[in-house]
């Protein structure tokens, strides 16, 4: 991992707003940040420093990116979410989607539950392409710091993942599920909601 990483440094090009990206008037991005062409930044988001929002990107309003870190074409950071710093959105994925919340009502009719809460990834995790976090009802859906979570996984509100995970293609966590640290979840794995998964634990694929 050293050696590629030193003759395949990242590409670091130069600081500030590209021609054909928009960002609002009241979002904050700091001076040493890159924004590319067709990336989008809302009304109150905070870029840091040393950040990269790829072409087409998207930081919704009062998004949170930290310092240094990337966010991969088409990943999408919604209103009010938070990532910490040195993380890293591959394409497609979407932090902060509406949990999963119906009420029925006495006919059977299915009624949305406002999902008000954010999702919290914090420093130094990965969230793979096309895979999604559902922000919590109320609350925090929460990525433990290091958690490396693959693509096409689905992590539901009011998740609570401990630090240095690892979850691998095509899992699934269901909501309010409370996960420790360093756990392996197996490819499509799958986990009901409200249970807990101690520290260290692995789950097989499937």
């Amino acid at each position: 991992a050293r050696v590629a990483v030193a003759l395949h440094p990242a590409p670091s090009p130069e600081p500030g707003v590209a021609p054909g990206a928009w960002v609002d008037p009241s979002a904050t991005v700091h001076a040493s940040a890159w924004i590319g062409s067709g990336a989008v930044v809302m009304a109150g988001a905070h870029i840091g420093a040393q950040s990269r929002i790829e072409p087409t990107a998207f930081v919704g309003r009062n998004g949170h990116v930290g310092a240094e870190c990337l966010i991969h074409p088409g990943a999408k950071l919604l209103d009010r979410c938070i990532l910490d710093d040195r993380s890293i959105l591959q394409s497609g994925a979407v932090i902060g989607s509406d949990g999963f919340g119906y009420a029925p009502d006495e006919h059977g009719v299915r009624h949305k539950i406002p999902q008000v809460g954010i999702v919290h990834i914090e420093s130094d995790c990965e969230i793979g392409a096309n895979s999604t976090i559902d922000r919590a009802t109320f609350g925090v859906t929460k990525i433990g710091a290091g958690t490396k979570v693959d693509n096409l996984v689905q992590i539901a509100h009011n998740v609570e993942l401990g630090e240095h995970c690892v979850l691998v293609s095509q899992s699934g966590i269901a909501g309010s599920t409370r996960i420790g640290d360093r756990v392996i979840i197996g490819a499509q794995a799958g986990i009901i909601g409200h249970v807990e998964i101690g520290d260290g634990a692995m789950l097989g694929a499937r």
